[in-house]
C-alpha cells in the first residue's frame, strides 16, 4: 500500500490547496507513482475545484476514482461514510507509491466535528497529518495556541501530525511564527499571505452575480479582479480613480461612464481593467452598443440585473480560488512553495521515499530545477503569439530564466495585462532598435563579407527576429534563443548556421528528441535536421548527442543503430554504421558504444543476451543514433504514439551557443520545457569556456 499524507486544516479558508498543490509538485519531482485522493466532498453535478485542480499535474488519474463520499453522505450515516472512503481509497492507493489525500473544507459541517471527523478519516487510512494553520489576523501567540488545540483533537482520535504549514501570514518576517510553534516538537513551515490567490477572477464573479457577457472576449473571464470601484460619480472622478486589474461596477443607464472606461482602457497612460459590470438590468441602447463594439477592445463587460447594492456586496465577499484555469495563480503558488520550503526538507521531514526510476514528470520537474540553479538569459523573438506571453509568465514566476521579448513594447505589456499575465520582468525589446539594427548589421556584414554582404543589406536581415535574436545570442546579449511557435524550423535555425555556427571539432549542427518513458529518459537522434549523414557526421552525431544526455542527467549508452547486429550483415548502409562506430570509438574513447546493432538488441535485455552477450552497451542503451533522418523521424513518432512516450524536442546540438526551435503547435508548457532545456545547455557553454 502507498505512503499517504493528510493535509488537514482546522477551520476554513486556510489556503489548503496551495499546500497541497506545492506538495504535489515536490513529489511529482521525485516519485514516480504519485496520487490525490478527497475523502469529502459537496454533493452536485459541480466536480470538486481541488481535486479538478491536483488532477490537471496528473493527468493519468480519473476524477472519480480519487473520490471518496460527499457531505451527504457523511450526515446521513458517518459510519458507513468512514467505510466507503476507507474502500475507495484502498482501491486507488493499491498502485501508487504516495497519495496526498486533501481533507475536507469546512463547508458544511461544524468545525470541531469535522477536524474530529478528519483526524478518524487519517487514522484509519494510515496516513500522518500534515496540518495547515491560517495565520491571517493572528498573532504568533494565537497561531500556536490554535495549533495546540487542533493537534491534540487530532491525537485523541489516533492519528499522527507530521508537520505544521502557517499559512497566510501577512507579516513582512514569517520567522516569529516559526520561532512560537518551536517547541511543538514538530517540523514547521511558514507561507506569507498572497492576495492574488484568493482574488476572485471575472467569471467567477458573473457565475456568483448569476451575469452573462455581453461584449468582450469570454477567454479574458479569468483575469483577476484585483481591485473593486463602484462608479455612481462623474466621469472624471471615475476616471481618476482606475486602478490596474479593476473591476468597474456602473449602473447600465449610465451610457457616458460605460465609454469612458472603454476608452480609458483602450488610452495609452491609463490603467488595463478586468472587466466592466452594468448592474440594473437595463438594456444597453443599440447606437451605443454598436459604438462599444467599434473600440474593437477585448475587454468583458458583465450585465446583471442585481442593483448597486447587492451586486457590489457580492464582488466584495466572493473569493477565488485554484483552478486549472488560472495559470498565473498556480504559477505564484508554486514559486512561493518553491521560495519557502525546499523540496529536500518535505521528502527528509515527512520521510517520503525518492524513486529510482525517472518519470516524464521527475524529468520535467528535475528540469526545471537544474534551470532554475543557475538561471540564465533566453531571448523570445515572437512576442505577438499569446502563448509565447503566457509561457514567459510562467517562466518568470518560477524563475526558470531571464528573459528578453521580441516585439512592441506598448502593445506586448497591454496584451499581458489583458490576459492577467505578469511579465513585469522580462525585457521587452524592439527589433527596429536602431542602435541595436547598426551593431548588429556591421557585424553581420563581417560574418557574411565572403558571401558579399553588404551594411547597407545587413540593415534590412537583421530587422528579422530570427536574425535578431540570434545577433543577440552571438553578441552575447542573451545566452540563447527559442523560436518557432509562429515560424518555420527553417527560418528560426537558419541564421544560427550562419551567425553562431558549430562549435569546434564538430562538422554538423544535429538534434535529438528527449524521449520521456514511463520510468526512464531516452536519446533519439538525429531525427529533424540530417536527411542522410555520412559516417563521419553520423559520428559527430553520436558523440554530440552523448554530450547532450549526459547534460540531462542521463549516462550515456550509444546504440549506432542499424538493421543488422555486429558482424552479421553486410552493405553500404551497414558498412556506414560501422565505420561512424569505429570513428566515435576513436574520437570518445571514454563513451560506451556498440554498432551496428538492431534497435531491439540495443534496448531489450533478453535480446541482448543473445545476439551480443558480452556488449556494454547491447540491452541498456540509453542514447540511439539512427542511420538517417527518415529511419529517425519515423522512430520517434511511433514510440511516442504506440508506448505513450513523451518527446521533447528537438533539441538542437553542436551549436557553439544554444538555439532551439518549437512546433507551430507548441503548447505553453513545451515552450516553457524548451526554454528550460535551453538555458541548461548555456550553462554548459559556460562550463565549458571556463574549463
Amino acid at each position: 500500500m502507498a505512503q499517504s499524507i493528510y493535509v488537514a486544516s482546522m477551520e476554513g479558508h486556510t489556503g489548503k490547496s496551495t499546500v497541497a498543490l506545492g506538495l504535489v509538485n515536490v513529489l511529482l519531482g521525485n516519485v514516480q507513482k504519485v496520487g490525490v485522493f478527497r475523502p469529502v466532498v459537496r454533493a452536485g453535478a459541480e466536480r470538486d475545484r481541488v481535486l479538478e485542480l491536483l488532477l490537471s499535474f496528473l493527468p493519468n488519474l480519473r476524477y472519480e476514482d480519487c473520490v471518496g463520499v460527499t457531505y451527504d453522505d457523511v450526515h446521513a450515516n458517518p459510519e458507513d461514510a468512514l467505510a466507503r472512503i476507507i474502500d475507495r481509497y484502498r482501491a486507488l492507493a493499491h498502485d501508487l507509491d504516495i497519495v496526498v489525500v486533501v481533507g475536507s473544507d469546512y463547508t458544511d459541517i461544524a468545525g470541531p466535528a469535522e477536524l474530529e471527523y478528519n483526524s478518524r478519516i487519517a487514522a484509519n487510512l494510515g496516513a500522518s497529518v500534515l496540518l495547515v494553520v491560517r495565520a491571517l489576523e493572528r498573532s504568533p501567540v494565537e497561531v500556536l495556541q490554535a495549533t495546540l488545540l487542533a493537534v491534540e483533537e487530532i491525537k485523541s482520535n489516533h492519528a499522527h501530525v507530521s508537520a505544521v504549514v502557517v499559512n497566510r501570514i501577512t507579516q513582512d518576517e514569517t520567522r516569529p511564527y516559526h520561532d512560537a510553534l518551536e517547541g511543538l516538537g514538530l517540523p514547521v513551515w511558514t507561507l506569507p499571505e498572497i492576495r492574488l490567490l484568493s482574488t476572485a477572477t471575472v467569471g467567477e464573479l458573473m457565475r456568483e452575480l448569476g451575469g452573462q457577457l455581453a461584449f468582450g472576449d469570454a477567454s479574458l473571464l479569468s483575469r483577476e479582479a484585483e481591485h473593486l470601484l463602484v462608479a455612481g460619480m462623474n466621469v472624471e472622478h471615475v476616471l481618476d480613480r482606475l486602478k490596474e486589474g479593476q473591476v468597474v461596477i456602473t449602473p447600465s443607464d449610465r451610457n457616458e461612464v460605460l465609454i469612458a472606461l472603454i476608452a480609458a482602457h483602450a488610452a495609452e497612460g491609463f490603467p488595463s481593467l478586468s472587466a466592466i459590470i452594468l448592474n440594473g438590468g437595463f438594456p444597453v441602447p443599440p447606437t451605443v452598443a454598436r459604438l462599444v463594439r467599434g473600440f474593437g477592445q477585448r475587454l468583458p463587460i458583465v450585465e446583471t440585473t442585481y442593483d448597486s447594492y447587492r451586486t457590489a456586496q457580492v464582488c466584495s465577499v466572493t473569493r477565488g480560488s485554484l483552478t486549472p484555469r488560472t495559470q498565473r495563480k498556480i504559477d505564484l503558488a508554486l514559486s512561493t512553495f518553491e521560495e519557502h520550503i525546499s523540496a529536500q526538507s518535505v521528502l527528509t521531514k515527512l520521510d517520503f521515499r525518492r524513486s529510482d526510476v525517472v518519470t516524464p514528470l521527475m524529468f520535467e520537474a528535475e528540469l526545471l530545477d537544474r534551470a532554475r540553479a543557475d538561471r540564465r538569459h533566453i531571448v523570445l523573438p515572437e512576442g505577438d503569439d499569446d502563448r509565447i506571453l503566457r509561457a514567459a509568465s510562467t517562466l518568470l514566476a518560477r524563475q526558470v530564466a531571464r528573459l528578453t521579448i521580441l516585439g512592441n513594447e506598448a502593445a506586448i505589456r497591454a496584451r499581458a495585462k489583458e490576459l492577467g499575465l505578469d511579465l513585469s520582468a522580462a525585457d521587452i525589446l524592439s527589433p527596429d532598435d536602431p542602435t541595436l539594427i547598426e551593431k548588429f548589421a556591421t557585424e553581420y556584414a563581417r560574418l557574411r563579407s565572403h558571401k558579399g554582404m553588404t551594411v547597407d543589406r545587413a540593415r534590412e536581415i537583421v530587422r528579422d527576429v530570427s536574425y535578431f535574436g540570434t545577433m543577440m545570442v552571438h553578441l552575447g546579449l542573451a545566452d540563447g534563443m527559442v523560436s518557432g511557435a509562429v515560424h518555420t524550423t527553417a527560418h528560426t535555425i537558419k541564421p544560427s548556421f550562419e551567425i553562431i555556427k558549430t562549435k569546434p571539432g564538430v562538422s554538423i549542427v544535429s538534434s535529438v528528441f528527449l524521449m520521456l518513458m514511463e520510468d526512464r529518459v531516452l536519446v533519439y537522434g538525429d531525427c529533424a535536421v540530417n536527411p542522410d549523414p555520412t559516417a563521419e557526421q553520423l559520428a559527430d552525431i553520436a558523440i554530440s548527442s552523448a554530450e547532450t544526455a549526459k547534460q540531462f542527467g542521463v549516462e550515456p549508452r550509444v546504440a549506432m543503430l542499424s538493421y543488422s547486429t555486429g558482424e552479421s550483415g553486410s552493405g553500404a548502409d551497414v558498412d556506414k554504421v560501422r565505420q561512424a562506430t569505429q570513428l566515435v570509438r576513436a574520437r570518445a574513447p571514454h563513451l560506451s558504444v556498440e554498432g551496428p546493432i538492431q534497435y531491439d538488441a540495443a534496448i531489450e535485455p533478453s535480446v541482448a543476451k543473445t545476439k551480443l552477450p558480452k556488449s556494454e552497451v547491447a540491452g541498456r542503451a540509453t542514447v540511439f543514433i539512427f542511420p538517417d533522418l527518415n529511419t529517425g523521424n519515423n522512430t520517434y513518432k511511433a514510440v511516442q504514439r504506440s508506448a505513450g512516450a513523451v518527446a521533447v524536442g528537438p533539441v538542437l546540438q553542436g551549436l557553439n551557443k544554444p538555439v532551439n526551435d518549437l512546433s507551430r503547435g507548441a503548447l505553453v508548457k513545451d515552450i516553457v520545457n524548451t526554454v528550460a532545456i535551453t538555458a541548461v545547455q548555456a550553462q554548459g557553454v559556460t562550463d565549458a569556456s571556463q574549463s
